[in-house]
């Protein structure tokens, strides 16, 4: 299941005034922003991989999987993602890492079931691999001169794509259908991890150079789009090429 907000502009109603700051400064304000961003990215994977593999070995998953309860755990994280992508600006910082938090956790509960479809080793192998590719690639988005702007809506349809494909296929279970939404989630994903990295220095050099509760939460908002990023791409990754259990 693929899971991805729409996301507003994070600015303040009032907006904020850029002021000449010195070069050196502003490139360590951003340096200092993006640490944040991908600090609490990681901190939110790791939230999720604890959730998951607890929510597995627990039995727990196992237990709500032929319930109802389980379409509630697929769609509350996507749920709270819009709601994150939406309100994170008007929140305080205190309430908005809670709700990121919270999101990681339920994210978690929902990819339980990996561990029971796919072997462990598979599982690791995936992760890093998923993991050299969004760390190339959000490099590359963040150091590259070259305007991916106008990539962007050719990725935002090809990721409207995916989500339908992914829900349709729900209730379909082709394995071909599965088969092209991974290929295809494949090249979306690491293309808006490169997309996303360079729109967040974007946004933060518009917004002013926010500092104390304003960065906080375009932090958070940049967390989100980019855990989003990093996931999705490891689920596809693990579709494709995963050994499933016996």
């Amino acid at each position: 299941m693929d899971y991805y907000p729409n996301n507003p502009s994070p600015h303040p109603t009032g907006g904020w005034a850029v002021q000449p700051y010195p070069a050196a400064a502003v490139d360590w304000g951003l340096r200092s922003f993006m640490l944040k961003v991908f600090n609490r990215m990681t901190g939110g994977l790791a939230v999720t991989g604890v959730v998951a593999y607890a929510a597995a070995e627990t039995g727990f998953y196992t237990h709500i999987a032929g319930t109802p309860l389980v379409w509630l755990v697929m769609f509350a994280p996507f749920a709270l993602a819009l709601f994150l992508g939406f309100r994170v600006s008007r929140m305080s910082p205190g309430a908005a890492h809670a709700a990121f938090w919270a999101y990681a956790a339920l994210m978690g509960l929902s990819l339980a079931g990996i561990f029971l479809a796919y072997t462990g080793d598979s599982i690791a192998r995936v992760f890093f691999i998923t993991a050299g590719t969004f760390a190339a690639t959000a490099a590359w988005g963040y150091s590259t001169r070259t305007d991916l702007t106008r990539f962007g809506s050719f990725l935002i349809m090809g990721l409207i794509g995916v989500i339908i494909a992914s829900v349709v296929n729900l209730f379909i279970g082709s394995s071909a259908i599965q088969f092209a939404v991974s290929v295809i989630g494949i090249l979306v994903f690491t293309g808006l991890t490169a997309w996303d990295t360079q729109r967040l220095k974007t946004m933060y050099l518009e917004a002013g150079y926010p500092q104390g509760g304003s960065a906080g939460n375009l932090a958070i908002l940049g967390a989100l789009t980019l855990y989003l990023d990093f996931v999705n791409l490891f689920i596809s990754l693990l579709q494709l090429v995963g050994v499933r259990r016996d």
